[in-house]
């Protein structure tokens, strides 16, 4: 991952455990190979949590010489103090400016990928956010519509994605639509090959019902929706499979048996990533002309300050950040 930009990353909500988990990464820099990178965000959110060297930097540019010896950190307003495990209004400011202003070098391409951390929606919704997360902002940000940023839960023995997200179940049905799978189904396979470097990705779509509908006696989506787009797909050379009962989906051979799966709704994606990879689950939005990358967990209020958080996920998100970078790089 030599010879690329560094990675930018917005420190998320300040009192929850973001400041903690980059601060342990940099520390494991070594021992973790990961590519250079830099915070932004509140200084005295670090310092609040870690005793390590923290040094501010005025560009991007400036990180690669600070970054053998101090967690690099591009200072957004500090003006309000930094309390580990209480957010409030002050910490949700500094989340949104982190959030654009690291977005904001990313598309402006002085960083090689942005990796966000964990952000409260509650808190960042009282100051004016408007988003469902920040998958979507990012997406508005860059340009792209929102059905053509796909969410993708990626840890080392499965990637899933979700192909509706932040829907009550009682709306899956109706949002589930051909065209949304279509969307989802093509990001996914035209990512799979550019970030994850796949040539010829298998994907594999769960059913929305009980043993995939059982031919229509358990709901009809698969006949009615489902199947029809992955004959679409199929038509136009994506290797797909499905729909298939999502009971049988997640045990080790079947994952042998795709590259990533598309999930009806939330919970069926999620239930299975986090089963298996809580704490090196990586948060990858395909579909946009930059990298980005999250952990794949909250702002963990109730561990803030307590030097409790695990970096793993924070560690695996900068490391694919990195690798899709320099993919992206070599093309």
């Amino acid at each position: 991952m030599r010879g690329i930009a560094p990675l930018a990353i917005s420190m998320g909500d300040p009192a929850g455990i973001g400041p903690e988990v980059i601060a342990k990464a940099w520390e494991r820099r070594d021992s973790e190979k990961l590519p250079c990178f830099f915070a932004v965000g509140d200084v005295r959110a670090v310092s609040a949590v870690w005793n390590g060297p923290v040094e501010r930097i005025d560009e991007p540019r400036d990180a690669a010489d600070v970054f053998r010896r101090a967690l690099p950190v591009v200072s957004v307003v500090d003006d309000e103090a930094i309390v580990p495990g209480r957010p409030d209004i002050g910490g949700a400011r500094c989340a949104l400016q982190s959030l654009e202003l690291a977005a904001g070098l990313a598309r402006s391409d002085a960083v090689s990928g942005l990796v966000t951390a964990p952000v409260s929606k509650a808190d960042l919704y009282r100051v004016g956010f408007d988003y469902p997360g920040q998958t979507e902002f990012v997406a508005e940000r860059c340009g792209v519509a929102r059905e053509n940023a796909v969410m993708m839960l990626a840890g080392p023995t499965l990637r899933v994605v979700p192909v509706t997200i932040h829907e009550p179940l009682a709306a899956v049905p109706r949002v589930l639509t051909v065209e949304l799978l279509l969307a989802r189904a093509r990001v996914t396979a035209r990512g799979l090959i550019r970030d994850f470097g796949i040539g010829a990705p298998r994907l594999a779509l769960a059913g929305l019902n009980p043993h995939a509908g059982e031919g229509g006696a358990i709901g009809r989506e698969e006949i009615d929706v489902m199947i029809p787009a992955v004959e679409l797909l199929r038509a136009e050379g994506i290797d797909i499979v499905g729909p298939l009962a999502a009971d049988t989906m997640f045990h080790p051979r079947a994952r042998a048996r795709y590259d990533a799966a598309l999930c009806a709704y939330h919970d069926q994606a999620l239930i299975p990533i986090k089963t298996l990879h809580f704490d090196d689950g990586v948060n990858i939005t395909l579909g946009l002309p930059i990298v980005r990358t999250s952990p794949d967990h909250g702002t963990a209020f109730d561990i803030a300050g307590r030097d409790m958080a695990e970096p793993g996920a924070m560690i695996a998100a900068i490391r694919m950040a990195g690798e899709a970078a320099a993919r992206r790089a070599a093309a």
